[in-house]
């Protein structure tokens, strides 16, 4: 007779990490909990009580659930979700092209573009012309400088070393950790991240996916609009694919049509945004996809229907899995020629130590 498999052993189903995501969101609001880009506090290590014979989820290892380190990728993996680029994945992304035709979804990068907090965006040229009048042939020439937090404004997309959690007491370096359980004390240099800098990405081309909540739902969808599991696998429904499309690798791309609002009105572009959940984290986190992107500022849905969680997807996402974000895509031109499926290229520009990277991705349909 064999022996039953013991339940710590057994990995823990969506619905349970779910569940205890919400409860320590609970117990962070208790001890003034904020995350993210925003100034942090630390939460209460939150537990649970398990029935018997379910699951007992380690609360108490970290603020987000059991401690995600060392990575599948091996324990001294910077590359995250990336490591799904192979060659094979590329050659299946390019049998998607079909008609050769390019979509830019980088939106332009300029002064007036909306902003997170407090981040800047100055673009100067020095000098009229900046050097020049040298040899017979006279040449001038033009040179720009540009202030500005370059991994995390307009079209962005988010690095391993941007994201991170808290894991033990205030002010200690070595338990506030990152991917694979990089700490602050490993990464951070006055001169860029010693440790996940956006240089180890590997380029990405892969197959890309569009999930139109907006066509959907007929609507630009409302701040704080929570996208679930149900509403992605409806929008995959009438676009003639299904859930089961969506698989290991895959860039997924979410159409809230928040977009509408860029430049045209940012104060409510930064009041909030619509986005996916805890429970659509989860589902896409466990597909292994190794991008997701949305029209939105935080990918995320924002503010957290649980109000005592700040930016919990991209802890989910981001620190635990190495799964990247793409921010503010525009993704209009997609939808409207209703490309669902494509090759999606983006390189991260390779400025070591960064937290994040500009750049305009492209889907070649």
């Amino acid at each position: 007779m064999s022996k039953s498999k013991h339940p710590k052993d057994r990995k823990p189903s969506l619905a349970e990490r779910r569940r205890f995501l919400l409860s320590a969101g609970a117990a962070a609001a208790g001890a003034g909990f904020v995350a993210h880009e925003l100034a942090a506090g630390r939460p209460a290590l939150a537990g649970e009580t398990a029935a018997p014979g379910t699951v007992q989820i380690a609360a108490a290892e970290t603020p987000i659930g059991p401690k995600w380190w060392p990575s599948k990728w091996g324990a001294e993996d910077q590359v995250g979700a990336s490591n799904h680029i192979t060659p094979e994945k590329v050659m299946a992304a390019t049998a998607l092209i079909k008609t050769g035709k390019i979509y830019s979804l980088g939106q332009v990068y300029e002064p007036e573009m909306p902003l997170f907090g407090s981040r800047a965006f100055a673009i100067r040229i020095p000098g009229s012309p900046t050097g020049g009048v040298f040899g017979s042939n006279k040449i001038i020439w033009n040179d720009e400088f540009l202030a500005t937090e370059i991994g995390q404004v307009g079209t962005q997309f988010d690095g391993l070393g941007h994201i991170g959690v808290q894991v033990g007491e205030d002010g200690n370096q070595s338990e506030r950790r990152f991917y694979n359980g990089f700490s602050v004390s490993d990464m951070v240099g006055a001169y860029g991240l010693q440790k996940l800098g956006i240089e180890n990405v590997k380029p990405i081309f892969s197959r890309g996916v569009l999930i139109d909540v907006k066509g959907l739902k007929g609507q630009t969808l409302a701040a704080g609009t929570e996208i679930s599991v149900s509403d992605m696998e409806a929008a995959l429904d009438k676009q003639g694919l299904s859930g089961a499309d969506v698989t290991a690798g895959d860039v997924v791309v979410i159409r809230t049509g928040w977009s509408d609002h860029w430049i045209k009105d940012n104060e409510t572009y930064n009041s909030g945004a619509p986005g996916i959940g805890v429970e659509a984290g989860l589902w896409l986190g466990e597909k292994d996809v190794v991008l997701v992107g949305s029209d939105t500022w935080p990918v995320e849905v924002v503010p957290n229907p649980d109000s005592g969680l700040a930016f919990p997807v991209h802890q989910e996402l981001i620190t635990r899995r190495g799964i990247y974000l793409h921010e503010n895509l525009n993704l209009e031109q997609l939808a409207a020629d209703e490309q669902w499926q494509f090759a999606y290229i983006f390189a991260p520009v390779p400025i070591k130590g960064a937290t994040g990277s500009p750049g305009n991705p492209i889907a070649v349909a």
